[in-house]
């Protein structure tokens, strides 16, 4: 059969990790891009920085490049991909959608990997829930002013479709495309778990890293970011166990310290966007 082909919406810093690592493989890629992004990817292609320290230079050839502020979406992408992987800003969810929805076969499926709760259900309502993977992340990366992007650390992916179960068709190319990547996929039959622990570590570390202007190891150094970190935390638990989600056996200070740890050089997106001056997504985060 033809390759799986996997079109990246949104190209950041986690969007241009998926369009980088992906392009080694044998999955034909599809970035979608605005702006000053979708020229350079374009016109010099995509530099990324390794977690091991070396650099790896894509080239413009390795995968296509659509300008989305440049005009609907050209014949030769719409309706062709397998896959589509929301990456972009949470404020711009619809379009993405939009996108998505253009871009994908009509038995294509559909992940976002966006911070903030509720892409995976804006995706349902457009694309049908059959065709909707719930997705989180947890390799760091950051992009530079040049336009690099830098992979700090490696993480996993973890993904699933909203419904539960095996992977299946298109969702099955992805995963293996994904494993090819040396992007660690996790396929779990049990996402919404996954989703609100990973929205209450955001809760607990966005708002108050951005805030304070702190790395994410800050919260294990300064006891009141900590409390106020934790209690936030708290709080979003308590919705979620309100709204029937089943956090398993999740214990919040632990899986925050660990959390905080691990990503103690970090700034958090939020925080990266106080800092450009850009908006930042705390309504999709801490919104009701």
């Amino acid at each position: 059969g033809r390759m799986m082909r996997i079109a990246i919406i949104g190209v950041g810093s986690i969007g241009g990790i998926l369009l980088g690592a992906l392009s080694d493989t044998d999955a034909e890629m599809v970035a979608v891009a605005r702006g000053t992004t979708a020229t350079e990817l374009s016109d010099m292609g995509l530099v990324m920085h390794m977690p091991e320290g070396s650099i790896e230079v894509i080239p413009p050839d390795a995968f296509s490049t659509f300008d989305s502020a440049a005009g609907p979406v050209p014949d030769e992408i719409h309706g062709s991909c397998d896959a589509a992987i929301l990456c972009g800003k949470a404020d711009s969810t619809p379009m993405l959608v939009q996108l998505a929805e253009d871009v994908l076969t009509p038995q294509g499926v559909a992940i976002s990997v966006q911070n903030g709760l509720g892409h995976a259900e804006v995706l349902a309502h457009r694309l049908g829930r059959s065709r909707v993977l719930s997705g989180s992340i947890t390799h760091g990366a950051w992009r530079d002013g040049e336009g690099s992007v830098h992979w700090v650390g490696r993480g996993a992916i973890r993904l699933g479709w909203i419904e539960g179960g095996a992977p299946s068709g298109a969702a099955a190319g992805l995963l293996s495309a994904l494993a090819a990547a040396g992007l660690e996929p996790e396929w779990s039959e049990d996402m919404q778990r996954i989703v609100w622990t990973k929205l209450l570590v955001n809760v607990a570390i966005n708002p108050v890293c951005s805030i304070a202007g702190v790395r994410n190891g800050a919260l294990l150094e300064v006891p009141e970011l900590w409390e106020q970190a934790l209690g936030a935390m708290q709080e979003a638990a308590t919705v979620a166990e309100s709204s029937g989600v089943d956090l398993g056996d999740l214990v919040l200070d632990d899986h925050l310290r660990q959390v905080a740890g691990a990503t103690a050089e970090n700034r958090c997106s939020m925080l990266q966007d106080v800092m450009a001056g850009r908006l930042t997504e705390i309504d999709a985060l801490c919104g009701a």
